[in-house]
């Protein structure tokens, strides 16, 4: 494998009592690319996701990440790398301010947890930064536990950035959010691949997937089925047969060709 190219996974093997889960997944994602891990529930994707984050260690294969195995890092010592994830049920710090939430995660990637210093004074301007990314300015003051799903979800996403990744990982990021608020949110991580992060994300949504994704990789029992754009998977006659369906419609209201 070439060194410092992004994320590099190869060979990927997680089995259960004999069942293969994943069974030879390989994959490349670079810096400022945005790529879309889809298909059939029991594919493989969640435990592949997990295998890459570190919340499940494969029984063969590597991931790196700009040259380094993560294989023997923890979730926590992969984020000091710039690898963060998210997860697809939104996990924030309920009995917090939306705005402490954010403080909070930015005083955590500065490991300087403190109880002698008010978490109001932890950088202000940054988490009004991100605030201001996240759509969540005027909940700043709210306790999180009060939000509406999908300003929790972008909450969650703000928290992930404040730890400054280099690569996100996220989880069905658009699960349970209604249309509108599945594109605003999918326009966001788009803008955040074309700032120059790397983003892998797995979804069932296909119009969080058309118009978002750069690349778009298929599995079907825990192997890579097709890969290539929305357009070019949703085309793949294994791909009909198994997990899309022979109907699946590619919208055109986007310059991609695709809903964004």
């Amino acid at each position: 494998m070439k060194p410092d190219v992004g994320l590099q996974v190869r060979d990927l093997v997680r089995h259960f009592e004999g069942v293969r889960a994943v069974d030879g997944v390989s994959l490349d994602l670079e810096a400022g690319q945005c790529v879309a891990l889809i298909g059939p529930n029991g594919a493989g994707k969640s435990t592949t996701f997990a295998c890459i984050a570190g919340q499940q260690r494969p029984d063969a294969g590597q991931v790196r990440w700009r040259g380094r195995s993560l294989l023997d890092l923890s979730p926590a010592q992969r984020l000091g790398c710039g690898v963060a994830r998210s997860f697809q049920v939104a996990q924030v710090f309920e009995a917090l301010s939306v705005r402490a939430n954010v403080q909070l995660a930015l005083q955590a990637r500065q490991q300087a947890l403190s109880f002698s210093r008010p978490l109001s004074l932890w950088q202000p301007g940054r988490a009004q930064d991100l605030l201001e990314q996240a759509d969540l300015s005027s909940w700043a003051a709210h306790q999180a536990a009060v939000l509406p799903y999908g300003a929790r979800k972008r909450l969650e996403l703000a928290l992930v950035l404040a730890g400054e990744p280099s690569l996100l990982l996220l989880d069905e990021p658009a699960a349970g959010l209604a249309e509108s608020e599945r594109q605003s949110l999918m326009r966001w991580i788009r803008g955040l691949a074309r700032t120059g992060l790397a983003v892998l994300y797995t979804e069932h949504n296909m119009d969080a997937v058309c118009g978002v994704a750069d690349r778009v990789l298929v599995l079907i029992e825990g192997r890579v089925a097709a890969q290539g754009s929305f357009e070019e998977v949703a085309a793949n006659p294994t791909v009909q047969s198994r997990y899309l369906g022979r109907a699946t419609q590619i919208p055109a209201d986007s310059d991609r060709g695709c809903r964004a």
